[in-house]
């Protein structure tokens, strides 16, 4: 089944085309394999001319980089007439996107998406790739995945959501990442979330960049999300690779509607010279991963937390997919990620844990493994966001530049109380509400 995709904004753009990249490059290591002629179905169409075409809707207010996807040199392409620009971007504010930029161009937009979807012999459903943050991909992010509820409403919705550097560029970036989360939390199927200061820190001190550009960052959330998205076999599909990945993914993670927060850690990052000399063992890598998981530790080398504090004791997971790719995948042993204790008590933990496997190595790896946890992992960048917000808010600053265009004080209480709720219920989970 294919998944069409959105890149909303400048963010989610850029990430988009490295995800395709990506996807492209690692389906395409051998065309004669039943992985590439699923990868292939999923995520692009052929032209008549045999071209592989990305199954995607490239939209920005500003036409500078969907110019610099279409015109980006790749064995794949996007095609031109699936894009939408305009000459003026949102000045970073959500609620110019959402209440104005949004409906004005709808119309137009939602075409292109009809065009994708028409070309899809089977739809899975969609995968709107935004940053919370800025003005595009947040405000007009948001109303197009009202626009996807509300027209394709029996259709899977996973949003890939990049969250903001916890000392960001935008001084309202916490107040776009409320307003934002607020409504695409309650009309997605499920939320997956990337922070950038952890990616950036994979990136210096993982990959040992001296210098982390954009476009490090990308790449690196790019290879989280295509480890996930690639195709897989589950334990009980027979040998065949997943048909429905959206669906399944919700079906293992977030079935629960005020459970939807999906955070991704994968391991190894290894520096491209260094690869050559590396070996991986999946004993080892699956104790990083588990590591990583009980102390909620994004890294390796340490504990990186977005809000600046250290990390919560103890993570406790609802459900965890667990997915493998490479060599040796299916003689390994995962018992140690069903082990109760990880979870809370509400489900039985065989009935938490999901294991994905694929026996093709994933983006050069010989060994991949990647977790998507939902659990308390993202509470602690979600309450700083609260925080910064609510600072802002208690002396009414920046207000006006929201209720011009017809957000209300009473939609950030909204969207305040909302936010409380979701730290409240995940806090529930290991039986504290602090």
């Amino acid at each position: 089944m294919s998944i069409v995709t959105l890149q909303l904004g400048q963010c989610g753009n850029q990430v988009g085309s490295e995800l395709f990249d990506n996807i492209f490059n690692d389906s395409q290591a051998d065309r004669s394999t039943t992985f590439s002629t699923a990868s292939s179905e999923r995520f692009f169409h052929q032209s008549q001319q045999g071209d592989f075409v990305a199954r995607a809707v490239l939209i920005d207010m500003e036409p500078k980089v969907i110019r610099q996807n279409l015109s980006r040199p790749t064995k794949w392409k996007y095609e031109q007439a699936s894009s939408f620009t305009q000459r003026q971007g949102c000045g970073n504010n959500w609620a110019n996107g959402f209440c104005v930029q949004g409906p004005a161009q709808s119309e137009a937009m939602e075409n292109l998406v009809r065009r994708q979807v028409e070309r899809c012999e089977r739809l899975s459903g969609f995968l709107p790739v935004m940053s919370v943050a800025g003005g595009t991909g947040s405000g007009v992010g948001t109303f197009v995945t009202q626009r996807l509820r509300d027209s394709y409403p029996k259709s899977f919705l996973v949003n890939h959501l990049t969250w903001p550097y916890s000392q960001g560029e935008a001084v309202v970036q916490n107040y776009n990442s409320l307003l934002t989360l607020r409504h695409v939390c309650q009309l997605s199927d499920a939320l997956l979330v990337q922070e950038n200061d952890v990616v950036h820190a994979i990136c210096g001190q993982m990959l040992r960049l001296k210098h982390v550009s954009i476009n490090h960052i990308n790449k690196v959330i790019a290879h989280h999300l295509g480890a996930v998205l690639q195709p897989a076999l589950s334990a009980d599909s027979h040998g065949v690779y997943s048909r429905n990945p959206l669906g399944e993914l919700v079906s293992c993670l977030a079935s629960h509607s005020e459970y939807r927060l999906l955070s991704i850690i994968s391991v190894p990052h290894i520096p491209a010279p260094s690869m050559a000399f590396s070996t991986f063992h999946w004993p080892v890598l699956l104790k990083h991963l588990r590591q990583k998981l009980l102390s909620n530790s994004k890294m390796e080398a340490g504990k990186v937390s977005s809000a600046g504090v250290s990390p919560r004791p103890f993570n406790v997971s609802l459900a965890n997919l667990l997915v493998l790719r490479g060599k040796d995948v299916f003689t390994t042993e995962t018992g140690d990620f069903g082990e109760a204790g990880l979870y809370s008590d509400w489900l039985p933990a065989k009935e938490a844990l999901s294991v994905w496997k694929s026996p093709v190595a994933f983006n050069k790896y010989e060994k991949t493994a990647t977790l998507v946890s939902n659990s308390q992992a993202l509470m602690e960048p979600l309450d700083h966001i609260v925080r910064k917000a609510w600072s802002l808010f208690a002396c009414r600053a920046f207000i006006h530049h929201y209720s011009k265009f017809g957000v209300t004080e009473e939609d950030f209480l909204d969207s305040f109380a909302f936010a409380e709720q979701i730290l409240s219920s995940y806090g529930q989970l290991g039986g504290n509400t602090s």
